[in-house]
């Protein structure tokens, strides 16, 4: 789960607060590359871990990724407490909060420093530091965080510690009181037990968990055959004050030092072990199950959704449709009303005798100018038959050509005479359709 925001009273310092908010919240260029709405998010779980484990503090640094760009990220530099053999040891560390983070998980490195040396086919930690626990791997958003990672670290260092005290180079060296060496004569036995040297007098370490003491080297990886020398201090020294030896690296078959592990407790951690590793599994199994259950539906839903707005739109169209198909219908009932009501006007003009019906009579002008204009136009399109039967005529040699140019010519004048006087009178009718519609139009009023 997401760990809570940290209460007023909290153990965190002020300008650690003030640094998060400050290089969280910077805008441009300078920005970290975090997304806006995972921000608070990286403070509170940085906060936390400022907590939980005060050694970690949040500062911010340049990180190279394998194709040579460089970004600055947000890390927790710092120290995280793990128990070896009921000894309390701190293991150096750096978590760097990757641009997607929380949503994938972040990148810790164990960090030696120059008396450490990295443990070869570490099971979580290989050769160039990077670190890779089922936390890690299983990392779920948002309910992993950083204490929980911190936690997991310190559990499975002090199962398997990734670290141990690099060797002297020298292993038999004989100081002499100005702290000179000189080696060992060549004619000593490689069989005989060599006398142990005393412990040099070291600065405190900087990874000391408890009040500071000085802690006496540890004992490095013995051979059969062989005895104990004396070997620098150890680089991640136990808690307290006391002189405890710090643990031995873990001992290869045919080396001097057993276990003094008890069988029932061996066991005990395989079996838990095992189990947190089948349940992970599962976990990651069923994750993945629900994943892509959960895309199959995303899969379904957009085309549900694409499915909608054709059907909105398929909707939409029709109803306009619709709306057009009401409108030309209501037309339709008003030209067939009005064509009804003329019918039943000029069916009585008949007296019921429709097959005396006088075609000229059927349409009555309604002033002289308008049964002037229809004389005119009769006119016109009669004589344009007339014309046509004469062509016909003379092509079929029935009238002299003579004949015909004689009649064309008449029958020519009187049309021009006709369209004359038909366009005089469509436009004295012009004028007077404007003088209608002037005189029905409202008074202007400035």
């Amino acid at each position: 789960m997401v760990p809570p925001p940290p209460s007023p009273s909290s153990s965190i310092p002020q300008h650690t607060q003030q640094f998060l908010s400050s290089v969280l919240s910077q805008r441009g260029p300078s920005s970290l590359p975090y997304s806006e709405d995972v921000k608070w998010y990286i403070r509170q779980h940085l906060l936390s871990l400022s907590e939980s484990y005060p050694s970690l503090q949040p500062k911010t640094a340049t990180f190279t990724h394998n194709d040579g760009r460089s970004v600055n990220l947000l890390q927790s530099d710092g120290t995280v407490p793990m128990v070896f053999h009921s000894v309390t040891y701190n293991i150096p560390v750096v978590i760097w909060l990757m641009e997607s983070y929380p949503r994938h998980p972040p990148l810790v490195y164990v960090n030696p420093t120059r008396d450490m040396v990295i443990k070869r086919g570490h099971p979580y930690v290989n050769p160039s530091g990077l670190v890779s626990i089922p936390c890690l791997q299983n990392w779920i958003y948002p309910s992993s965080n950083l204490v929980d990672l911190a936690r997991d670290l310190s559990t499975y260092f002090g199962r398997d510690p990734p670290l141990f005290s690099r060797p002297n180079p020298n292993p038999n060296p004989n100081f002499n009181a100005s702290g000179s060496s000189r080696p060992i004569s060549s004619g000593s036995s490689s069989g005989s037990v060599r006398p142990a040297i005393p412990p040099r007098s070291y600065p405190p370490s900087p990874y000391v968990s408890g009040d500071g003491g000085r802690i006496p080297s540890p004992s490095p990886p013995q051979r059969l055959g062989s005895g104990s020398f004396g070997n620098p201090p150890s680089p991640y020294v136990s808690s307290g004050g006391g002189s405890i030896p710090s643990p031995s690296p873990p001992q290869r078959m045919g080396m001097g030092t057993g276990s003094t592990d008890d069988p029932a407790e061996v066991y005990k951690r395989n079996s838990i072990s095992m189990l947190v590793e089948r349940v992970h599994n599962d976990v990651v199994g069923l994750g993945k199950t629900r994943e892509a259950e959960m895309e199959g539906m995303f899969t379904a839903q957009a085309v549900l959704r694409e499915r909608q707005e054709e059907l909105s739109l398929g909707l939409r169209e029709m109803q306009d449709e619709k709306e057009g198909l009401e409108q030309q219908l209501q037309m339709v009932l008003m030209n067939t009303d009005v064509l009804e009501q003329w019918v039943r006007e000029n069916e009585g003009k008949l007296g019921g005798d429709s097959s005396n019906l006088n075609s000229d009579d059927a349409i009555v002008p309604s002033d002289s100018i308008s049964k002037q204009m229809l004389e005119c136009t009769a006119s016109d399109l009669a004589i344009e038959d007339v014309v046509y039967a004469l062509d016909k005529a003379v092509q079929d040699g029935s009238i002299p050509f003579d004949l015909y140019l004689k009649n064309i010519r008449s029958l020519s004048r009187e049309q021009f005479f006709h369209r004359a006087t038909a366009g005089k009178i469509r436009e004295m009718q012009m004028q007077a359709q404007v003088r209608s519609m002037a005189s029905r139009a409202p008074p202007y009023r400035p």
